[in-house]
């Protein structure tokens, strides 16, 4: 499995810079740093000449050390912590991140050769899942006409913010920094959507040179590199557990998991048991419990060679083929939320839940 920091690129300059001190600075330099940080979290990072990460240092580090003794025109090294949480390489990053929170720390340095090379603030980000995202985002939305005439689905706005954005956020806080969003019905509408957005998450719209199907697009993806491929409707309105998805995957072992919504129909009669054109049976009033297709799937990389491209391929057959073939396919049960916006009905309840919330 390859490692979750793996081509993670920095938090951004600005992050970097307002966080980051040199341990030979003065201890009246990093009252002035910290004080900068009013509103943001007030910690830095002590650097040796060599950029090396040697100790961290806040307001209480400051304020102890000036009551042991130490001069505002002391050095940071005298003042600094050293017994501080970071991420090695070989470290298990949900591990860290959990000793993080349970100590209360709000930046977790990632470091390489004792080198900062990732700063993970841990009030926005709940983990860091190593996969590969793509959101399917060329329908039509026929059955939300005349809505979807002139603006795609994904961009319809739900209490006020478009329906994409919201799966594009919770994958944010989940620590992807890449997202692929598939396109094709009215597609240079989400292509500028993305081109003004700002985010942590970097998004590349991929065209469909035509209409391919839930999985047929995929062919057209470029560029992932993790073992597992997170592909979901980005029409959807849910508080899946990304985290507890994945985990769920990688422990069964399976090729394919798909997160499953549980359905019941409660049929308002009796229901005959037949055999040979005789009743053997009557059920008043039975209850059917099932599991539906939520639209959101989590796939081994590897799979993605049995796609032919420029072939129509739709999710279901891909399934049904691989298991056909004796491949293991998952059920993740979806608990929580869970809206496929596909009528006027569903949409009017979605901005009715989301403006409640």
């Amino acid at each position: 499995m390859n490692n979750p920091t793996d081509r993670q690129p920095l938090s951004g300059d600005e992050l970097w810079k307002r966080h980051t001190i040199a341990s030979s600075a003065t201890v009246r330099d990093a009252l002035r740093a910290i004080n900068s940080l009013s509103g943001d979290t007030m910690t830095l990072f002590a650097l040796d000449d060599d950029k090396s990460l040697v100790g961290t240092v806040t307001d209480g580090d400051i304020r102890r050390a000036l009551i042991a003794g130490a001069d505002l025109s002391d050095p940071v090294s005298k003042v600094m912590y050293t017994g501080f949480i970071a991420v090695n390489p070989g470290d298990d990053l949900w591990i860290k991140m959990a000793e993080g929170r349970k100590r209360r720390i709000a930046l977790l340095p990632i470091v390489e050769n004792s080198k900062i090379i990732r700063i993970i603030d841990l009030k926005k980000i709940k983990t860091m899942l190593p996969i590969d995202v793509v959101l399917m985002a060329g329908g039509r939305g026929e059955r939300l006409r005349p809505l979807t005439d002139n603006m795609p689905k994904p961009l319809l706005p739900v209490g006020g913010k478009a329906i994409i954005d919201y799966n594009i956020d919770e994958l944010e806080r989940c620590g992807i920094s890449k997202i692929y969003v598939t396109v094709n019905y009215l597609a240079a509408q989400i292509e500028d959507h993305f081109s003004k957005r700002c985010g942590s998450a970097a998004v590349e719209c991929v065209r469909e040179p035509r209409r391919l199907g839930t999985m047929g697009s995929l062919a057209y993806v470029e560029g992932m590199q993790n073992e597992d491929v997170l592909l979901m409707n980005s029409d959807l309105l849910t508080n899946i557990n990304f985290e507890s998805l994945y985990l769920h995957h990688r422990r069964s072992g399976a090729g394919i998991t798909i997160g499953a919504v549980p359905y019941t129909v409660s049929v308002p009669f009796a229901i005959m048991r037949m055999e040979e054109g005789r009743i053997k049976e009557l059920e008043e009033k039975p209850t059917y419990n099932y599991f539906a297709n939520g639209g959101v799937y989590l796939i081994k990389r590897s799979l993605l060679s049995r796609i032919v491209k420029g072939e129509y391929l739709d999710a279901p057959n891909f399934i049904s083929s691989y298991i056909a073939d004796g491949g293991d396919v998952g059920c993740y049960p979806i608990e929580g939320t869970w809206i496929d916006i596909g009528s006027p009905d569903d949409y009017r309840y979605a901005n009715e839940l989301m403006s409640r919330r």
